[in-house]
């Protein structure tokens, strides 16, 4: 029989869900579960927390839950585990790994952190241009925290070749987590783009989890899934022609259909032909989608292109704060005294000379997302929370927001509900750049440790 084999999903962010993974490990029958935890503002937002917490570790804030929820069942069932949560300290994630493992009494586990990915020391020299204005990437020296090459599957096969059972890493690109099983399981050459499309796209979706289940497909009414709150993380069996058929564990909720893999299959790709990853250039336009079964739908056809000579690397900065509140009013006329309210604040902001280079008042439950695209003649909503926000330079400056906020509980008007703030009002503002830089430059570099 061909070879196949089962990769499964245990996260698509940072903020996603434990239990799902846990499943995943007890009843999927996986051979691997691959976690992908990054978004373009984590390693930012960790290097950020590393400057005002010492104590900070660098890596992914639940990775200790995740992984106690996964460890005992992926040990005793041989399933490998590759994650990214490492963020800006994967060997420490390496590290916490294996004492978590000792603390389960599981010895002569090999965990291998990957690292590399982290070029903030050097990037304005070996970057130019900024992707989204075209300005010299030296511009943002002032204001520059962190900087992150997305690397490829490579240095994850490496640490699979040599009998790593979990391993760890930085920013690598989340697709390039779930292909490099399949690399190292069949033996594909890193430059074989007619292999590594396919399997770059199968990576594609499975990064996002439950998306691809029906999570964020589900829309009540019109795409309607079972048990909308099990939702199972999907699971891929991968064939080494780079077919696969996407299913999830028995028993979850959600559902794995046409619908939903086509829908996965096109988020957040700009064009489908040339969708470009560190590994390789992937074709999505040839692919072929079959539904064999409840909840398995076969993927097959995928093509790809080979791989660009550069990475892309993405270049966080300051940019400032952001002073945010907000307060409310129900019943009939909330959205006249809402507007009322709006125009005491921009007085008041006069007043108190707030500086912002930006500011805007949104009316939550009216016009907060479609903002100036409202229709004129949109019903008026029975409850509005009226949002405030201004972009400044300093923190002192975004501090007027929550002062003035606060001063609407009594010299605001009438029915104004207050919020007590539980939390800082203002925080500062990361922006995330990106560049090019020549992947030859970007090495990595495998480390292990062992339970």
């Amino acid at each position: 029989m061909a070879k196949t084999i089962r990769i499964g999903s245990g996260a698509a962010w940072w903020g996603d869900r434990v239990e799902p993974a846990a499943v995943n490990a007890e009843r999927g029958d996986l051979d691997y579960l691959c976690f992908e935890t990054m978004a373009e503002a984590t390693v930012s937002a960790a290097q950020v927390r590393s400057r005002r917490d010492p104590g900070f570790p660098g890596y992914d804030t639940y990775l200790e839950d995740r992984m106690r929820a996964v460890l005992p069942a992926c040990m005793r069932r041989g399933t490998r585990i590759i994650s990214n949560q490492g963020w800006i300290n994967p060997a420490a994630a390496a590290e916490r790994i294996v004492e978590l493992l000792r603390e389960l009494g599981i010895s002569g586990v090999k965990v291998a952190a990957v690292t590399g990915s982290l070029i903030t020391d050097r990037v304005l020299d070996l970057t130019d241009r900024i992707l989204e204005n075209g300005e010299p990437t030296s511009t943002l020296a002032p204001t520059l925290i962190s900087a992150e090459a997305y690397m490829g599957a490579e240095p994850i096969v490496e640490a699979l070749n040599a009998g790593a059972h979990i391993v760890v890493t930085g920013r690598v690109a989340d697709p390039s987590i779930f292909m490099a099983p399949m690399m190292h399981e069949f033996g594909w050459d890193p430059l074989d783009h007619s292999r590594l499309g396919p399997g770059n796209g199968l990576g594609h979706l499975l990064e996002c989890g439950a998306q691809v289940t029906g999570g964020y497909f589900s829309d009540p009414g019109f795409k309607d899934v079972p048990e909308p709150w099990n939702f199972g993380f999907p699971i891929a069996e991968v064939s080494e022609d780079g077919s696969a058929v996407i299913t999830k564990a028995p028993d979850t909720g959600g559902a794995v259909t046409l619908q939903t893999v086509k829908e996965q299959l096109l988020y957040e790709v700009h064009d489908p032909a040339n969708y470009i990853t560190p590994d390789v250039v992937v074709d999505f336009t040839t692919v072929n989608l079959e539904a064999i079964g409840p909840d398995r739908v076969r993927v097959s056809g995928i093509s790809g292109k080979p791989r660009t000579p550069t990475l892309k690397v993405s270049i966080g900065c300051t940019e400032g704060f952001i002073g945010e509140d907000m307060f409310f009013y129900a019943g009939p006329g909330a959205l006249r005294r809402s507007k009322l309210a709006k125009r005491i604040l921009e007085e008041r902001f006069k007043t108190v000379n707030l500086q912002a280079d930006e500011f805007r008042v949104d009316f939550l439950g009216m016009n907060a997302i479609h903002g100036d695209a409202t229709p004129d003649n949109a019903p008026e909503p029975y409850e509005i929370a009226v949002r405030v926000a201004a972009r400044t330079k300093t923190r002192e400056e975004a501090a007027k927001v929550g002062r003035e906020v606060d001063g609407m509980a009594v010299s605001g008007i009438a029915h104004t509900g207050k919020r007590v703030p539980h939390q800082d009002r203002t925080r500062e503002i990361i922006g995330v750049w990106s560049s090019l830089v020549p992947r030859e430059h970007v090495p990595a570099t495998v480390t292990y440790f062992e339970s």
